[in-house]
């Protein structure tokens, strides 16, 4: 037996065990509880303006600003929206998905088309998440972090995407530290992967 195939049922073997506290929701239950644009106020952008894609790649950013408790993050979303478009002259938000402080996820750009970025990378192929806050200040929190986790396991499985594509964006780019230390440990550290493999062998 490969090392590989040890360490697959090992995972799914560890997946059975750990399903109810790596999370109780299905990936379909993930899927249904993003809150679509229409829901927190904002318009679909213009199709006709935007670069298709096919995902191939997770990568993590952070909001890289203070995001204090009790900061409505449905105003948020609308101002992120605004100014992505009015600003930057975007298509739409930067990122396919928010993630805010009590752990809910937010749709951005539709998946399907690339994102944007005020650095050197291209975005395209890769799945944009944002998770609110400045990293190299706070510390996420848990309920942060499990989002992160469903949010990663839904899109590896549903475009096929393996977990050694999770990065961060300064994996990408040399001139950015998004997304902020705090938040990158655990990409560097392996815990998103090692999380997400085991979500993926808890819905088999």
């Amino acid at each position: 037996m490969t090392l590989k195939t040890c360490l697959a049922h090992a995972l799914f073997a560890a997946g059975a065990v750990l399903a109810g506290t790596v999370s109780a929701q299905t990936l379909t239950d993930v899927e249904r509880r993003i809150v679509p644009v229409a829901q927190w106020g904002g318009t679909p952008a213009d199709a006709a303006l935007a670069r298709k894609h096919e995902i191939t790649r997770i990568t993590l950013h952070h909001q890289g600003e203070p995001f204090p408790l009790g900061k409505d993050p449905v105003q948020y979303l609308r101002n992120l929206q605004t100014w992505s478009r009015t600003t930057k002259r975007w298509l739409d938000i930067p990122y396919h998905y928010i993630i805010d402080l009590d752990g809910n996820i937010y749709e951005g750009r539709k998946i399907e088309y690339a994102g944007d970025t005020n650095t050197e990378y291209n975005p395209t192929g890769h799945a944009l998440i944002e998770v609110v806050g400045n990293f190299e200040e706070v510390q996420p929190n848990q309920k942060q972090l499990d989002a992160t986790v469903d949010l990663m396991a839904l899109l590896a499985a549903k475009h096929k995407v393996s977990i050694d594509t999770i990065a961060g964006h300064k994996d990408h780019s040399a001139s950015t530290v998004c997304p902020g230390a705090n938040l990158y440990h655990y990409l560097q550290h392996g815990y998103f992967r090692q999380k997400v493999a085991l979500r993926l062998a808890a819905e088999q």
